[in-house]
């Protein structure tokens, strides 16, 4: 099993952007690659992990990535895991982009990051950034003074001067290694990994991947950025995306924190499959049960992964069951989830959350023969169909089922006859049925009904 990055994956060299706190690196990282992937605020220390994204200039596509803020010297946990990742991303790079604030000018610590960067023999462009003044811009040629080839004021909020530093940059990256064609990459299964805070999550990434991707500490809320990385098993692509630990809206004081919730919730709205990550210490919480219905409201097929079970004392079969017992009547509505106790720490049962991953990817995507439908459909439907409850409190008539579309499966009820609405309970009876024939593992089902006015309009 291999481990990575998309930027590894197609061949497209690698700007790293390097800088101390607060200078505008997630900033300018957005601007680079055209979306608002890493967290933007004022705080410090907001990007902790290396994003990963793809940029776009002059007819050249070239990786970037984004790191937290460098303080060499800081021996604290998490500054000194930012420092680990980042040195990571200038050993990865092709070239390096150095922010810095030329509002702020030249302070002790770009200095010291100068020494840094000039060790390791790479092309170094200074992008002078918050240069949105005439009078600002010319004070960026105060960092001159550091011998690097060349220094761009920009502004990374409005995109002032980030043409010239694109130029620059392709000027100097090697192309001749070509990216692979969209269509030639395969098969892709985008596997979000969600929970609270401090339950496992990067250390169950870490675990999958074979490697230390994201940071790890015992300090609840590390993660605040959604981190994709790439791993390949078995000729089979996944999609990793870290994600911070979601708390509760009132739990959520920091407006890094905030954000990061955001961001966690959106991740979601591009991810295939969820793991849902529950400490077996502490047994499921009301909070997973909300957290698991972020996945579900997004059409996430959904993994639920009881993390710690090492930590668990005196296990038998009879535990495990009546740890899934209780999984089951806190997250009623995942009937369907399969429950996986695993531990990220000794890698009990972890690889078998990829296999499982593929085998919900699957079933997200199957499309039912409209003949199979139809015979399911006279067996299942047709002898009630004139008998059906609405939310009315009316009767409705099912004329026929047809599946619209995959990726969650969906499936319209066209309807006639009383006000429209299918009572709930028939939408139940309807999936379990679905269910029972088709299985649908791991998957939610979505069911829409059309109703058709038995009135006719009038011309």
């Amino acid at each position: 099993m291999t481990a990575k990055t998309q930027i590894e994956r197609r061949g497209l060299p690698l700007v790293a952007i390097i800088g101390r706190p607060n200078v505008g690196k997630s900033t300018l990282f957005n601007r680079l690659i055209g979306q608002r992937r890493a967290i933007v605020g004022d705080e410090p220390g907001i990007t902790r992990d290396r994003i990963y994204g793809e940029a776009e200039w002059a007819g050249r596509r070239f990786a970037v990535v984004d790191t937290g803020g460098i303080v060499p010297d800081d021996d604290a946990v998490i500054p000194a895991n930012i420092f680990k990742q980042a040195d990571v991303a200038i050993n990865e790079a092709d070239a390096l982009v150095w922010v810095v604030d030329v509002r702020a000018g030249v302070t002790p610590l770009d200095e010291e990051l100068a020494r840094l960067l000039r060790a390791t023999g790479k092309p170094v462009f200074v992008a002078a950034n918050k240069a949105d003044a005439q009078r600002v811009d010319a004070e960026a040629l105060e960092f001159t003074r550091f011998g690097f080839e060349q220094v761009f004021p920009v502004s990374a909020e409005q995109g002032l001067g980030t043409g010239e530093l694109l130029d620059a940059l392709i000027a100097r990256l090697d192309f001749a290694v070509v990216a692979e064609e969209e269509g030639d990459r395969g098969r892709e299964i985008r596997l979000a990994i969600i929970g609270r805070p401090n339950v496992g999550k990067s250390s169950l990434l870490n675990r999958l991947l074979g490697e230390e991707r994201v940071i790890v500490s015992p300090v609840p809320g590390t993660t605040r950025d959604a981190v994709d990385t790439l791993l390949e098993r078995d000729g089979q692509r996944f999609r990793l995306i870290d994600t911070a630990g979601i708390r509760r809206k009132g739990k959520t004081e920091e407006m890094a924190e905030t954000l990061a919730v955001i961001m966690a919730r959106k991740s979601l709205e591009r991810a295939d499959v969820a793991v849902l990550v529950i400490d077996a210490t502490e047994g499921p919480v009301a909070l997973d049960a909300n957290i698991a219905g972020y996945a579900y409201e997004s059409g996430c097929s959904i993994i639920i992964a009881v993390n710690k079970w090492d930590a668990v004392p005196n296990k038998t079969e009879r535990t495990a069951a009546e740890f899934e017992r209780a999984v089951r009547e806190r997250l009623k509505f995942l009937d369907w989830a399969p429950v996986v106790t695993v531990s990220a720490l000794t890698g009990q049962r972890v690889e078998r959350l990829l296999a499982l991953a593929e085998r919900a990817w699957q079933a997200r995507h199957f499309r039912i023969p409209t003949s199979q439908l139809n015979e399911f459909f006279e067996r299942n439907i047709a002898p009630f169909g004139a008998d059906v409850r609405g939310r009315g409190g009316g009767r409705l008539r099912v004329q026929y089922v047809t599946q619209a579309s995959v990726n969650p499966p969906t499936f319209v009820v066209f309807t006639a006859g009383g006000r429209p609405g299918l009572h709930f309970s028939y939408e139940r009876y309807l999936e379990n049925r679905i269910r029972e024939e088709w299985e649908f593992f791991a998957t939610p089902i979505r069911i829409v009904e059309r109703h058709r006015s038995a009135r006719k309009k009038r011309r």
